[in-house]
């Protein structure tokens, strides 16, 4: 049961990644980017580049937690990987908003305790 919830909540935060990246590297400019991190047109524009970069990173983290998912993949990669999620979130957390945290760092907390149980 542990092992499905841990899959589950695995493959969640693999596709919010993906809508991350999806939001700061094409949608940041646009109405959903800017209503969902806050921004004015012009901040927007000074910023896509940067937003950019970043989304790419969250297209890694998406594609590491999709290779976690993968039949026959190393047993470590979700661990690895959804430690780097909670990493990022507790760092957003602090350092940028609290929302970043619970979008972010729960969700992956939440698998992490998940993996952990299913190993007993």
């Amino acid at each position: 049961m542990w092992m499905t919830i841990a899959t589950a909540l695995t493959a969640l935060i693999a596709v919010l990644h993906g809508y991350f990246m999806w939001l700061e590297m094409c949608g940041w400019t646009r109405p959903a980017g800017r209503r969902a991190f806050g921004l004015t047109i012009e901040f927007a524009e000074q910023t896509r580049r940067l937003a950019a970069n970043q989304g790419l990173y969250n297209g890694f983290l998406a594609a590491g937690l999709a290779w976690s998912l993968w039949p026959g993949s190393p047993a470590e990669l979700p661990w690895f990987f959804l430690a780097c999620v909670l990493v990022a979130g507790v760092y957003g957390g602090y350092s940028v908003s609290r929302k970043i945290f619970w979008i972010q760092g729960a969700p992956a907390t939440l698998a992490l305790v998940a993996l952990a149980l299913a190993r007993t």
